[in-house]
């Protein structure tokens, strides 16, 4: 099982992808977005809200060397065992 990392302010660097996880409705939706240079616009891949699940797995599919998953839960979003552990 994938352990990924709570996203804490200021932690992300240039590489790492971060999950946005929040609610849409009664649903939990998510997007993956890759963190760039300061003074540029992180990559948002791909541009529509996905399933959690789906979410992870284009995450886990683009991490690439020393890179990390890093995950941001909106108010109200409670993380899913199922999707892996978080620290």
């Amino acid at each position: 099982m994938t352990i990924y990392q709570r996203l804490q302010k200021g932690q992300e660097k240039p590489g790492d992808l971060v999950i946005k996880l929040y609610h849409s409705g009664d649903e939990i939706r998510g997007f993956v977005r890759k963190v760039t240079r300061r003074g540029k616009d992180d990559s948002v891949f791909p541009g529509e809200e996905m399933e959690p699940a789906a979410a992870l797995q284009i995450a886990r599919s683009h991490l690439h060397g020393a890179s990390e998953i890093l995950i941001e839960l909106s108010e109200g979003v409670e993380w899913d065992a199922r999707w892996g552990t978080l620290h």
